[in-house]
C-alpha cells in the first residue's frame, strides 16, 4: 500500500510514525513540510498526491490540518490528532475518514476531535481513543495506525 504522511509542526520525514508503516511493508511517501508556511506545505502535500497517487493520507497534527485542506479526492484519510482548528480553513472532513487521538493529548484537545466528528457528520466510531499523549508514538496507537490505513 502506498501511503503519503504529513508530519505535524517542527516534525521531519522519518520519524517513528512513518518509519513504522514503513516497517509493515507499506511504501511510505513523507515529504518535508516548512513549519512556517502552511499553505506552502498544502501545496507540497497536493503535489505529492496528484504526482504519487496514494491510497491513503496520515496526517499527524498540523499535517492533519494539512490533509484535511488538500484536494484528496477519493483517498482516505487517517487523521492522528488533527490540529484544524489551529490551521487552514476546513472545518470538516471526508467522509470514511478515520481519527485517532488521546485524552491526554496537551497540545491538541480531545475535544477537538469530537466535534470534527460532529462538523462531518462522521459516525462516533470514526473517533478511536487512544495512547497517553499529543505524539502517539508507543505500541497501541502506533498499531491502530496501522490498521486504520489497512481498513482501505
Amino acid at each position: 500500500m502506498k501511503i503519503l504522511f504529513l508530519h505535524g509542526w517542527t516534525s521531519k520525514p522519518g520519524g517513528v510514525k512513518p518509519t513504522y508503516l514503513l516497517q509493515h511493508g507499506h511504501e511510505v511517501i513523507n515529504p518535508a513540510l516548512p513549519d512556517d508556511d502552511f499553505a506552502e506545505a498544502v501545496r507540497i502535500a497536493q503535489s505529492e498526491i496528484d504526482r504519487h497517487h496514494p491510497d491513503v493520507i496520515v496526517g499527524s497534527s498540523r499535517g492533519g490540518a494539512v490533509a484535511m485542506n488538500v484536494l484528496a479526492g477519493r483517498t482516505p484519510l487517517v487523521l492522528l490528532c488533527p490540529a484544524w482548528r489551529k490551521y487552514g480553513e476546513a472545518k470538516t472532513t471526508k467522509l470514511g475518514t478515520v481519527i485517532l487521538h488521546s485524552r491526554g493529548d496537551e497540545v491538541i484537545p480531545f475535544a477537538d476531535s469530537q466535534e470534527l466528528v460532529r462538523n462531518s457528520g462522521l459516525p462516533t466510531l470514526a473517533l478511536v481513543e487512544v495512547g497517553n499523549d499529543h505524539r502517539l508514538a508507543d505500541s497501541e496507537p502506533l498499531e491502530a495506525m496501522l490498521k486504520a490505513c489497512q481498513t482501505f
